[in-house]
């Protein structure tokens, strides 16, 4: 079975999964299709492509036809996403192939897969929930009206526990090295907009010039756009960030300096390889953090620079609510469980704070 690109008669790039005879499967098809009408980015469907690709070859492997799964089959999936092959059986301790939150993101397209075709009649309702009672002084965060909720929740049965795993987050002197270590204005800029807004890769490359306020209020436009060239998306819709003056000053040197004399609206393009004026794409990014690393042997990547920037408002005694608007989270559970990365210096100092406020 084969992901592969395709260009409709109107010239736009959908991702189609084909069988080993190059027919296209057609459930597979229609669900992509729907997503592109509900307007997903073309990297979640090209990923829920790749999901679903294995997933039919999982149902291949054992001989059972995609509208009568149950959900013992899908445990039995959950085997062979570990380790490949289904027909490994208990044997010694060894590797997983795929991580517990890679398998989890697969189990979540088939089950909105399913989802889907069930809503067509092609299907019945696969039903993977349990209902429990949950403890809700243990939540993380509790909203103004939580005490109204109900105590119960449904969870799904199939989803894998998955282990606690720190990102990190780059020093500021670690910021500072990959800055200096740019040998031009468009990526030391590229790097100090990500740090000082949080702002995901995505919504990084599709910025246009016109979403770039510096007359008394410098301010940057998150635009959610869907006709990116390069494909970028702003994945929770629009927002206003505010920005230094300092940003915006280099800014305003990139264009002087470096942008090269076409007709582009995106403030990051190729300045000096052709196509010039050409939008950067994501690879052009990870080569750019590859060489830092070489040179300043600090790794990173561009989500680093969104998990420190939140960090850092943390640290800065920022409200959880205001971060979450600032990072663009539909959901304050999402920055409280995911970008809080206090340590144990942290800790400390506010512990220090605390006794002289005794005093």
């Amino acid at each position: 079975m084969q992901v592969k690109k395709g260009i409709t008669p109107e010239g736009k790039e959908v991702w189609i999964v084909l069988n080993s005879d190059y027919s296209v499967i057609i459930p597979i098809h229609d669900y992509l299709r729907y997503l592109e009408n509900k307007n997903y980015s073309p990297n979640t469907i090209k990923a829920y492509a790749r999901n679903l690709k294995l997933y039919w070859e999982f149902l291949q492997e054992i001989g059972i036809d995609w509208t009568k799964i149950t959900i013992l089959n899908l445990s039995e999936f959950i085997h062979w996403l570990k380790t490949t092959n289904s027909k490994v059986v208990n044997l010694p301790k060894q590797t997983a192939c795929r991580t517990e939150r890679t398998i989890n993101h697969i189990l979540k397209t088939v089950r909105l897969f399913y989802e889907f075709q069930s809503r067509l009649g092609a299907v019945d309702e696969l039903n993977i929930y349990q209902t429990k009672r949950i403890d809700k002084s243990k939540l993380k965060y509790k909203s103004l009206l939580h005490h109204t909720q109900s105590g119960m929740m449904r969870t799904n049965i199939l989803k894998l526990k998955e282990p606690k795993t720190f990102p990190g987050c780059l020093t500021k002197d670690q910021v500072f090295k990959l800055i200096d270590s740019c040998s031009n204005l468009r990526d030391k800029f590229l790097i100090c907009l990500l740090y000082e807004t949080g702002m995901r890769i995505g919504e990084a490359l599709g910025l246009r010039h016109e979403d770039i306020r510096s007359k008394g209020v410098n301010e940057i436009h998150v635009v959610d756009r869907d006709d990116n060239i390069n494909c970028a998306r702003a994945k929770t819709g629009d927002r206003v960030i505010h920005v230094s003056k300092e940003l915006m000053r280099m800014y305003s040197t990139y264009l002087v300096n470096e942008y090269p004399e076409v007709d582009s609206d995106y403030v990051f393009v190729n300045c000096w390889k052709k196509p010039l004026g050409e939008p950067m794409s994501k690879s052009n990014v990870d080569n750019l953090f590859t060489r830092l690393a070489l040179k300043t042997g600090v790794k990173a990547h561009p989500h680093l620079l969104r998990h420190t920037h939140a960090t850092e408002l943390i640290r800065a005694n920022w409200d959880m609510a205001h971060v979450q608007k600032r990072l663009g989270h539909s959901d304050i559970q999402t920055t409280v469980n995911t970008y809080v990365h206090l340590n144990n210096e942290d800790l400390a100092q506010k512990y220090q704070e605390y006794l002289e406020n005794q005093k």
